[in-house]
């Protein structure tokens, strides 16, 4: 029998009361590997209390001190790096290369975080009237929550536990019910990074605890990664109960390829953008659109990458793209390829139907490439979240940036191009809040915001950095004057 994962509340492990729990599967072979439960909402009730219990004292600890445990967990990242990258590949499905990777950006935001002492310095005026001073500090907030997704387990959480604890507020994560595995490892180097009790703390579960944490009245903010759809959910019964909300959302990204491109350097990094983490993530080339000549070449090129990209299980040697996280994806992303068909474009390669010998059970579709895709058609405004490239091409660049901003969403788009003068050109009028010129996963630093724009993003203020600082922090202006005849008297 699979082992049934636990709650982190209160600085212990607990086993969750809850009826019902979900098994968590590794998507290359359909294989078990746990029991996640779905907890009920009094023990996101439970998880609450005790990091309101915890708060007080927690916010009152110097933010050099407050920062020592997260330099601890640092070293414990990087000395745990390798399990923690297989358990990503196991439940998630991407590979080895690409858990590791997500890790490095996990450990950035962590050392990004470290200075906090600096990062969270308010400001100050001294006479803005005769003897009076000003001054603007920042405070936590409290209690904060954080709702992730399943595609990146051991990154997107950093993007906001660092900073929310640094800042001394209290941090409740709610791990998607199909990845708890890696969560669970990440709060045993937590707990052993030294945080107080109720400082960190995990609940495992699905909508009830989801409503649960939005409901909480001592839950102050949020912070979530998803679908377009539940992210404006979660915005609008965040913001009914007077909570922060940072929702970021689903997308849709394009990548205008012009032709004076270097088209070598342009097909590989569009691959892997297209079809690494199998398309699996929210910065994911999804829409490559060609300008006059650029057609041919990267079309040509593209096929061939497609066909001859290995797929399998993500821990096995030379794999570059593992399977979709799960069953009933795997059937919308060849149902959305159908569609595309449907509405007049030309398969050129298709994953469909994919049998990966030795991983029967798993879940995969192969690189998948679609031209002729409709600009105005459904195909082209729907999130596929799977490894599928849609080929649209463009007289000009004018026709081209017309084409991205026609778009609902605006988490990234990308040009490849040597012409200096067409790339500032794109990185001004393109409506996303990520913007990759010759880069093809415009994925911010940990010492930049996450940006998102249009229906990407829910909120004012984005993930990582001072960004994060900000969103967890209120701040308090003091204007204070001290008499002369006071100070005589002492």
């Amino acid at each position: 029998m699979a082992q049934r994962l636990h709650n982190f509340i209160g600085g212990s492990w607990r086993p969750s009361a809850a009826t019902e729990a979900l098994n968590v599967l590794n998507p290359a072979s359909g294989e078990t590997l746990a029991e996640v439960p779905l907890s009920p909402a009094e023990e996101v009730a439970q998880a609450a209390e005790a990091a309101a219990r915890a708060f007080p004292d927690w916010r009152r600890t110097p933010a050099g001190d407050r920062v020592q445990p997260l330099f601890k967990l640092k070293a414990l990242l990087e000395d745990n790096l390798d399990s923690l990258a297989r358990a990503i590949t196991e439940e998630c499905g991407k590979t080895y290369a690409e858990s590791a990777g997500e890790m490095r950006r996990a450990i950035e935001n962590v050392e990004c975080a470290c200075g906090i002492p600096s990062l969270m310095q308010g400001r100050n005026n001294e006479d803005i009237a005769p003897g009076i001073d000003e001054h603007m500090i920042r405070q936590p907030l409290g209690v904060v929550a954080a709702i992730t997704p399943f595609n990146f387990p051991g990154m997107i959480p950093f993007w906001f536990l660092p900073y929310a604890v640094a800042t001394g507020n209290c941090f409740i994560l709610k791990p998607s019910e199909r990845v708890p595995i890696t969560s669970a490892r990440i709060f045993e180097l937590l707990q052993a990074a030294g945080f107080p009790p109720g400082v960190v703390q995990l609940v495992n579960g699905g909508r009830e605890a989801v409503n649960a944490i939005l409901d909480h009245p001592e839950i102050r903010a949020i912070s979530f990664v998803g679908s377009t759809p539940t992210a404006r959910y979660i915005y609008s019964r965040a913001g009914a109960n007077g909570k922060r909300a940072q929702c970021q959302g689903g997308a849709k990204n394009p990548v205008v390829i012009l032709p004076d491109a270097d088209m070598e350097m342009t097909t590989r990094i569009l691959a892997d953008s297209a079809f690494g983490c199998a398309g699996q993530r929210c910065l994911a080339a999804s829409v490559a659109v060609t300008v006059g000549d650029a057609r041919p070449a990267l079309t040509g090129r593209m096929v061939e990458i497609a066909r001859s990209r290995k797929v399998g299980f993500g821990l096995d040697a030379g794999v570059e793209m593992g399977p979709v996280i799960s069953a009933e994806s795997k059937a919308r992303i060849e149902s959305l390829i159908g569609l595309g068909l449907k509405e007049g474009a030309r398969v050129l390669v298709d994953g469909r139907n994919t049998i990966i010998p030795g991983c029967e059970g798993g879940f995969f579709v192969r690189p998948t490439i679609l031209d002729d895709v409709a600009p105005a058609g459904e195909i082209a405004r729907t999130e596929i979240f799977g490894p599928v490239l849609s080929l649209m091409h463009a007289a000009t660049i004018d026709e081209a940036i017309a084409i991205v901003n026609r778009r609902s969403f605006g988490n990234m788009a990308c040009i490849f191009t040597t012409d200096g003068a067409n790339a500032r050109r794109f990185r001004y009028e393109v409506n996303a809040g990520n913007v990759g010129i010759n880069v093809g996963v415009a994925a911010p630093v940990a010492w930049f915001p996450f940006s998102g724009w249009g229906e990407s993003f829910f909120g004012d203020l984005h993930a990582q950095a001072h960004h994060g600082v900000e969103f967890y922090t209120q701040t308090k202006v003091v204007i204070e004057r001290w008499p002369r005849d006071w100070s005589r008297k002492f």
